[in-house]
């Protein structure tokens, strides 16, 4: 496929995506893999497409106070580490086996999104911790959070998606997180996986500029446009749209790895 083809494809998928705080890393590397690029390129040009993307969407979103910085600190600090190292072990798996995981995890993250969102106090644990942002408590069950977001950073760093796909449900379901808080916090999250990521897939040699340039030139106009969608939309129209998108992306994936 053509590489400005491809960009158009790009731009698209981030201007939809960047709306739902995930930047699109999950589509990027979908349709970059599907143009016939090896899989561990796909992988590692997708990362550098969502530092671009979600560059941009923080800008926006930081500006319009949808960001929880409390969160970004708190779950950016562990899956900067995690995502490192999945990029960096990815290179010891095929990429049939990415493909699947790929496609399993995102499938796992469609579902829990389609369900709806409990409120009420939570039960007191010692290992849940309160946060407070503005006017906002937040309830963080440590003993699930933290493995969910080290895994969630490694996985994501690994297979060249934003991490966005994974963070998102977990804000929003286990934390209680509104959907536009947890889509800003999210975007600023991915920019740091993304970066980890990379840096972890650059040392693997599997980075081509000549395709890699131009497609987050792309990216970065679409999540320009995309961050101007968000606070447009319902917040339940938003996890509608989270969840499908996942599941289509989820499902594609499955029949190319069975073609």
């Amino acid at each position: 496929m053509n590489v400005w083809i491809l960009a158009l494809i790009i731009f698209a998928i981030a201007a939809t995506m960047t709306m739902t705080g995930r930047g699109g890393g999950n589509f990027y590397v979908l349709a970059i893999a599907l143009s016939g690029i090896s899989m561990h390129v796909a992988a590692t040009t997708g990362q550098i497409v969502l530092i671009a993307s979600s560059l941009t969407a923080t800008i926006f979103f930081g500006k319009q106070k949808v960001t929880d910085w409390k969160l970004v600190f708190l779950i950016g600090g562990m899956t900067l580490i995690s995502a490192f190292l999945g990029g960096f072990f990815s290179d010891i798996f095929g990429g049939r086996l990415l493909k699947i995981v790929f496609a399993i995890l995102i499938f796992i993250a469609s579902i829990l999104m389609l369900k709806p969102v409990k409120s009420g106090p939570k039960n007191k644990s010692k290992y849940r911790m309160s946060i407070k942002s503005g006017d906002i408590i937040y309830q963080v069950n440590l003993f699930l959070f933290i493995p969910i977001v080290l895994i969630t950073g490694f996985v994501s760093g690994m297979v060249g998606i934003s991490g966005g796909s994974f963070l998102v449900p977990l804000m929003v379901l286990a934390v209680g997180v509104p959907m536009h808080i947890a889509v800003g916090t999210s975007t600023t999250l991915v920019m740091i996986t993304a970066t980890a990521g990379f840096l972890g897939h650059l040392s693997t040699g599997h980075f081509e500029p000549n395709i890699a340039i131009p497609l987050a030139a792309a990216g970065a106009l679409g999540g320009f446009l995309g961050t101007r969608l968000t606070l447009k939309i319902n917040p339940k129209k938003l996890k509608l749209i989270f969840a499908l998108t996942s599941l289509i992306a989820a499902l594609i994936m499955v029949i190319n790895v069975c073609n």
